[in-house]
C-alpha cells in the first residue's frame, strides 16, 4: 500500500512537472520573447502608441545602405553562429510571438491531455495509467498523412508570396535607382549646356542653385508622399523651410500633391536656363522619368498583393501549424512523454511563420528603403555638380562652331516635322553657309497675304515638283550635317 501510494505521489509530481516545462515554453513566445537587456546595437525604442507593434516600430532601423565594410562583415564566415546568438533580438521573430505561443500551446496541451488521459512515464521511466481513470476518452491525435501530402502546396503558397514581396520590393528600390541616376544626368546637363555668354556669372549661379534645389525638393517630397505622415512630416517642412525661398517651401507643402508641385518647380528651373530649346527638351526627359517613377511608387503603395491571396496563405499556414501537434504527437513517442515535441513545434512555427512575416515586411517597401539617405546623398551631388564650372579643371574649352549657333531665346512654337521656318532658318546660320539660304529660299512660298517673313515655311512635299523636291531634299541634308 505505501508503494502504491509513494508511485501515485510520484506519478503526480510528474504531471506538475510536465505542466510546468509546457507553460514555460509557452510563455517564451516560442524562445522570442523580448530581452530584458538587449545590446545596444539591437536596442529598439518601442513607440508609446500602444496598437505600434515592435516588429513595425522596428522597420525604421531595416533601412541599411551598404558599404565595402559592410559587405565583408556580411560575407563573414561566422555570420551563421552570430545570427543564431540574435535570434532572441529579431525584430521578424518578436512579431510573430502570439502566433509561436498559441502553436506551441497546443502542443504543450495535447501532450499534457494524452498524459492525464492515457498515461504517462515518470522520471524513473515507468508507466503508468492516466490520472482519470474510467473515462472513455480517447488519445489525441491525428495521421500524418495529411500533413504530408499538404505540405508541398503549402510550400508552393510560401515561395509565390515571398517572391511576390521581394518583387515589389526590387521595384520600389529601382525607381529610386532611376530618381538618384536621372537626378545626376539632369543636373549634369544643365551645368554643362549653361550658355554663359548669354548671363553674368552671379545669374549662372543662381539659375544653376534653383535647379539643384527644385531636383532635390521633388525626391523629398516623393518620399515624404510615400512615408507616414507621423514619422515625416514635421522633418519634410522642417527641411523645406529651411534650404528652399520661404514662398517655393509653402507653395510645395501647402499642395494636394506635393510632388506634383515640386516636379512643376523643377520644370519652370529648366526653363529659365539659357539654352537651345533642343537642350532643354533633353534635360525635360529626365523630369518625364521622375514622373513615372512616382506613378509606378504610388501604384505599389496602393495596391498590395491581393488580399484573399494573403488571407488564403494565412489561414492556411495557421491552420496546419496549429493542427500539427496533433499529428506530431506519435513521431515523439520515443521522447519521454512526448515533451520533445513542443520545442520542435515551436521551431517549426517560428520558421514558418516567420517565412509569412518577412514576405508581410517586403510587401510594402517604403518604409524599410532608407530614402531619407537617398534624398541626402541627391542634393549632396547635386549641389556639387552645379558647383563646376567649364575649365575649372584646367581642360581646354573649345569655342562653339558659329555654324553650330542658335539663338536660343527664339520661340519656335509647335513647328511640325516637314515645316521649318524660314526666317529662323536665316538667323540660326551665318553667313559662311550662303548656299544653304539660297537652297532654303528657293524652295520657300511666301503667301502674299502675310506680311510678316517668320511665317514663310517650306511647303510639304506633295506640293513641289520634282525639281524643288531635290532642292527641298539637299536642303534638308545641309540642315542635318549642320545642325
Amino acid at each position: 500500500t505505501i508503494s502504491k501510494t509513494l508511485s501515485r505521489t510520484m506519478g503526480r509530481f510528474n504531471i506538475l512537472a510536465l505542466l510546468t516545462l509546457a507553460l514555460t515554453v509557452g510563455s517564451t513566445q516560442g524562445f522570442v520573447g523580448p530581452s530584458k537587456t538587449p545590446s545596444p546595437p539591437t536596442e529598439v525604442k518601442i513607440s508609446p502608441d500602444p496598437r505600434m507593434s515592435y516588429g513595425e516600430e522596428s522597420r525604421k532601423y531595416r533601412r541599411t545602405v551598404f558599404t565595402h565594410d559592410d559587405w565583408v562583415q556580411h560575407r563573414s564566415p561566422d555570420r551563421f553562429f552570430k545570427q543564431l546568438r540574435n535570434i532572441v533580438n529579431s525584430g521578424v521573430y518578436k512579431n510573430i510571438g502570439r502566433e509561436v505561443t498559441a502553436t506551441t500551446g497546443v502542443a504543450a496541451l495535447v501532450c499534457l491531455y494524452n498524459a492525464v488521459f492515457g498515461g504517462y512515464v515518470d522520471f524513473s521511466g515507468v508507466a503508468h495509467p492516466g490520472l482519470v481513470e474510467g473515462w472513455l476518452l480517447p488519445k489525441l491525435s491525428l495521421p500524418l498523412v495529411p500533413f504530408t501530402l499538404s505540405s508541398p502546396s503549402l510550400g508552393l503558397l510560401l515561395v509565390f508570396r515571398t517572391n511576390t514581396a521581394y518583387q515589389r520590393w526590387d521595384e520600389a528600390r529601382k525607381n529610386w535607382g532611376m530618381n538618384i541616376n536621372h537626378s545626376r544626368d539632369l543636373v549634369r546637363m544643365g551645368t554643362a549646356y549653361y550658355d554663359s555668354k548669354s548671363s553674368t556669372p552671379e545669374a549662372r549661379e543662381e539659375d544653376l542653385k534653383q535647379l539643384s534645389l527644385a531636383t532635390w525638393s521633388f525626391v523629398r517630397s516623393m518620399k515624404r508622399h510615400l512615408s507616414p505622415e507621423w514619422e515625416d512630416e514635421d522633418a519634410f517642412k522642417a527641411e523645406l523651410r529651411g534650404k528652399l525661398p520661404s514662398e517655393q517651401a509653402e507653395a510645395i507643402i501647402n499642395a494636394n500633391h506635393r510632388p506634383n508641385r515640386a516636379l512643376y518647380d523643377l520644370s519652370l528651373a529648366i526653363e529659365n536656363l539659357p539654352m537651345h530649346f533642343i537642350r532643354k527638351n533633353e534635360i525635360h526627359k529626365a523630369v518625364t522619368i521622375f514622373e513615372d517613377n512616382l506613378g509606378s511608387s504610388e501604384r505599389l503603395l496602393t495596391s498590395p498583393v491581393p488580399l484573399f491571396y494573403s488571407r488564403h496563405t494565412a489561414r492556411f499556414l495557421g491552420s496546419w501549424l496549429l493542427l500539427l501537434p496533433f499529428a506530431l504527437y506519435k513521431p515523439f513517442e520515443t521522447s519521454w512523454n512526448h515533451a520533445a515535441m513542443i520545442p520542435s513545434v515551436a521551431l517549426l512555427s517560428i520558421f514558418l511563420f516567420g517565412i509569412e512575416e518577412i514576405a508581410a515586411q517586403m510587401e510594402e517597401p517604403f518604409t524599410v528603403l532608407p530614402m531619407q539617405g537617398f534624398c541626402d546623398k541627391i542634393g549632396n551631388w547635386c549641389n556639387e555638380i552645379v558647383s563646376w564650372t567649364p575649365g575649372d579643371n584646367g581642360m581646354k574649352v573649345n569655342k562653339a562652331d558659329p555654324r553650330h549657333v542658335a539663338i536660343w531665346d527664339t520661340d519656335l512654337g509647335p513647328v511640325p516635322a516637314d515645316s521649318i521656318p524660314v526666317d529662323t532658318v536665316k538667323k540660326t546660320v551665318v553667313e559662311s553657309t550662303p548656299e544653304l539660304i539660297k537652297a532654303v529660299e528657293s524652295t520657300a512660298v511666301v503667301p502674299k497675304t502675310v506680311p510678316t517673313p517668320t511665317l514663310t515655311t517650306i511647303p510639304s512635299p506633295s506640293t513641289l515638283s520634282e525639281d524643288k523636291k531635290s532642292k527641298r531634299r539637299a536642303a534638308y541634308d545641309l540642315l542635318k550635317k549642320l545642325f
